[in-house]
């Protein structure tokens, strides 16, 4: 039962979202500003957990500058790759690039990779408010630091439907001392090299190896790049924080010592508030919470961050909820607060189903009518000995021609012209490992028919090793989706469908599939583009976890030539030039 202070303070927030609806004024009809930004990537050394290793920085930043706008401003990015032997594209996670497709920034789908020397310019508007970050989306660049935070404010004549004095963003990710080439050719090896648990947690890009800020042997004289950022608070105000988790692996849990939690924000839309003692929260998600710092002020107190769904053996990352008057230096007398069991599943389920969209507030809630089911089985196999992911036996491989541009110049020949498989076998057994382990490696794609309405379950399954079933969060890009319901077990049609919230369900664009579970969302097919839909686990990408699905690509005007400099497309411009 949650303590009387407790119930007041969740009764104020409420109180606060239904004064603010009713405060919300229409759009202001102005001209949208622009934010212009010139970046350049390269690698540099860098110490993120106080051992030096290279990262992937941009404008000699790590994590990348912090990118804010308001809903309907335009971002615009000049990128120039400095990186000597690789490309490099930026993917903004979240946005869903209406009419701007070729900007999503996937290497192979919508675009060209930018080739060492290169330069393309990305210019996209952000169309709802939200907490967002960005990241490469090439080979698996994200592992080695290539990521920022991106915060889009409501636009001007509007108003969130809460309050709150001031913010904090936390950027979380994790962190290996092995680089991310030595990983990826680890994945693809015979026999196949994992690349292990991470050695830290970071939290805006800084955490502690070798050393332990609980127990106080970790001294900084406050420049160091693995120092932590504390977060300076005044008593009795109520705070936003936003949290986005941009890790390569690790499914973390957050919590605040001493302090609830209320939810109010998840991937750019609003929820109804609901709290929490610790926050879940899967690669590709993100989330805005508010804290009231009501405690003793003369105290400070532990912010932590830990591994679930995955045996920890990777230290907590921490920070302090520092109080204005205490200084920084002096640490809580408590431990951190201890993450869940790490296999504690049915907590994590309960958390995802507490989520629920906050009506009338932008949102509409999804058609009742479904043009289109398609089933992807997650599964984990062999190819010629190399050891892939796969859906419904199918392991993705990019082709070298993206598809925004073979679709839009009718080059079918560019990918494979057989669409994978939209469901898999009905006796499946998902429970043991596959009877038969050996898959497909194509890179053929799902079209859709233009402004239909799509169901999509994701079922997971038995992995190579017996009793084994992983975490696996997908990200749609290009749109936003409906999170119908979540179970265990097989799907079973006509059945498990009578579990469906069709009421309030939230909206997501990252959305996890629990270990022997099946997840289901519905979307409309409204954003003319190709877009990626995986697994947000780099590795598990890496490996093939995803799929291509497509709509209206003949209606697309305007992608620019540097997009499609490459493959079949890159020839037909060069052939024409000569013509």
């Amino acid at each position: 039962m949650p303590s009387t202070a407790g119930a007041v303070t969740m009764s104020v927030l409420v109180a606060g979202f239904i004064l603010a609806l009713l405060a919300v004024t229409p759009l202001a009809l102005a001209r949208p500003d622009v934010h212009r930004f010139k970046w350049e990537v390269e690698y540099q050394f860098w110490s993120p957990d106080c051992q030096e290793r290279p990262v992937m920085a941009i404008n000699g930043r790590f994590p990348g500058p912090t990118i804010r706008a308001k809903a309907g401003d335009i971002v615009h990015v000049d990128l120039t790759n400095k990186l000597n032997t690789e490309g490099v594209v930026i993917h903004w996670h979240g946005i869903r690039q209406m009419g701007t497709p070729w900007a999503d920034g996937t290497a192979a789908i919508s675009q060209c990779a930018i080739n060492p020397g290169e330069s393309f310019a990305y210019r996209f508007v952000v169309d709802k408010p939200g907490t967002y970050f960005y990241h490469g989306h090439y080979g698996m660049q994200r592992s080695a630091g290539l990521y920022g935070a991106l915060i889009v404010d409501v636009a001007n004549g509007t108003s969130e439907p809460f309050h709150y004095d001031g913010e904090f963003d936390l950027l979380l990710s994790d962190w290996w001392h092995k680089s991310v080439h030595e990983q990826e050719i680890g994945l693809s090896s015979i026999p196949f090299r994992w690349i292990n648990e991470p050695n830290s947690l970071l939290i805006n890009g800084r955490g502690q190896y070798g050393c332990s800020l609980a127990a106080g042997t970790c001294k900084f004289n406050g420049t160091e790049q693995c120092a932590p950022r504390v977060l300076r608070v005044f008593p009795n105000k109520t705070y936003r924080l936003r949290i986005a988790s941009t890790t390569a692996l690790a499914s973390l849990s957050v919590a605040v010592a001493n302090h609830k939690m209320t939810v109010v924000e998840a991937d750019g839309n609003y929820v109804q508030p609901f709290e929490v003692e610790n926050l879940y929260i899967y690669s590709g998600e993100s989330y805005s919470v508010l804290i009231t710092t009501d405690q003793d002020p003369t105290k400070n107190y532990w912010i932590s961050v830990g591994v679930v769904g995955r045996e920890p053996n990777t230290t907590q990352a921490l920070t302090l909820l520092n109080y204005v008057s205490v200084r920084a230096a002096v640490l809580p007398a408590s431990p951190p607060p201890a993450a869940p069991r790490w296999n504690d599943y049915s907590s994590m389920r309960v958390f995802a189903r507490k989520i629920h969209a906050l009506p009338h507030y932008s949102y509409a809630p999804p058609p009742a009518r479904v043009h289109r089911r398609i089933a992807l089985l997650n599964t984990q196999n062999k190819y010629n000995s190399q050891t892939k992911w796969a859906i419904n036996n199918v392991s993705l491989s990019l082709p070298t021609t993206p598809y925004l541009g073979s679709l839009r110049y009718n080059l079918r020949e560019a990918f494979d012209a057989t669409p994978p498989p939209e469901g898999f076998p009905f006796d499946y057994d998902i429970m043991v490992p596959a009877s038969n382990t050996e898959c497909t490696v194509n890179n053929g794609i799902y079209l859709l028919q233009l402004n239909t309405t799509i169901d999509v379950v994701l079922q997971n399954a038995n992995t190579l090793s017996a009793n084994t079933s992983e975490i696996h969060p997908w990200h749609l890009h290009g749109h936003d989706f409906w999170v119908l319901g979540y179970g265990d077990g097989k799907f079973v049609e006509g059945v498990s469908d009578r579990k469906f919230n069709l009421k309030n369900p939230p909206l997501r664009n990252t959305v996890v599939i629990f270990p022997y579970g099946w997840t289901v969302l519905r979307f409309v097919a409204d954003n003319p583009g190709a877009w990626a839909f995986h697994c947000h686990i780099e590795p598990h990408l890496h490996m093939g976890m995803g799929v291509v699905l497509a709509e209206g690509v003949e209606r697309v005007r305007g992608i620019p030539n540097e997009a499609l400099k490459c493959g079949l497309t890159g020839k037909m411009f060069m052939d024409s030039k000569r013509g």
